[in-house]
């Protein structure tokens, strides 16, 4: 069986069309995204295509200049940041398919609609979506293989959304965490107002009892260590997040709490969305 390796690429910040922008901040920045290839000799998967037209292009150059066939692209969770970008990167292996458990093919299509899709994504990027947004085919169990290599999709249940998962690449202990963790990124928290944090936390206990060697967390700043440690440190904000709730009683306090036990964090902006959902002042 091939020995498989994996590679990341990580989108930095960008901005984002708001006017919702956390005290003292001057302008909505998007968090650093990453995207995972896993290879073998000859062929590769691909985990999450990001989200703009630029990002697909360039992901697939990237993808392309490893000399690997991408034969399969799966996706963690159903938000747009993680799955829009798939068009461009499809022209370029147009033999590729891609998949996702059925609970986040679910939420793929929610993103998809109108609601979502222009009253929130196009919004906030504006002319740099791909003109073709692409669907997941529902994945048939939940496994699939590279090179022979079993690769595992764990469903999640609620972390930052609804029907999230990871891919877990056992020969190599490799978890590709999607959102459910993040690693020195503010966590979003927004969807998380009825019991969120609990099944996140639950999730997070999956993740860890596999024990794994390496941990790419969905969002991250280029170059960070994959270290599974990150898995504890999410665990360690979604209670710090928790407790400040409960000590607080408008979402201004709960951001200040938050942001004194974490200040040096990227992305103070979707702290400030989390906080404007969980507490209506």
């Amino acid at each position: 069986m091939t020995n498989l390796t994996y590679s990341t690429y990580v989108t930095p910040s960008k901005p984002a069309v708001s006017n919702d922008l956390p005290p003292g901040e001057v302008r909505r920045m998007w968090s650093p995204t990453a995207a995972t290839l896993i290879s073998g000799e000859r062929d590769a998967v691909l985990v999450d295509p990001l989200m703009t037209q630029a990002e697909g292009e360039d992901l697939a150059g990237w993808i392309a200049a490893t000399g690997k066939n991408l034969t399969t692209i799966f996706v963690t969770h159903g938000h747009g940041d993680h799955f829009f970008g798939a068009a461009p990167v499809l022209d370029r292996f147009p033999t590729a398919r891609m998949v996702a458990l059925p609970s986040v093919v679910e939420g793929m299509r929610k993103q998809l609609s109108p609601a979502w899709l222009d009253g929130f994504w196009r919004a906030r990027f504006p002319g740099q979506l791909p003109g073709r947004l692409v669907l997941a085919e529902p994945l048939e169990g939940d496994t699939f293989t590279l090179e022979g290599a079993e690769l595992v999709a764990i469903d999640l249940g609620h972390t930052d959304t609804d029907g999230t998962s990871a891919l877990y690449v056992p020969s190599i202990g490799l978890v590709v965490a999607g959102d459910s963790v993040y690693d020195d990124v503010h966590l979003y928290l927004a969807e998380s107002v009825a019991g969120g944090i609990d099944h996140w936390l639950a999730a997070l206990d999956v993740l860890e009892a596999l024990h794994p060697a390496a941990v790419v967390s969905g969002h991250r700043q280029a170059g960070a260590s994959d270290d599974p440690r990150y898995i504890d440190e999410t665990r360690r904000y979604l209670k710090a997040f928790a407790a400040a709730q409960t000590r607080t009683s408008t979402a201004l306090d709960l951001y200040n709490a938050v942001l004194a036990e974490y200040p040096d964090r990227l992305n103070r902006g979707v702290l400030w969305n989390s906080a404007r959902a969980i507490k209506s002042d």
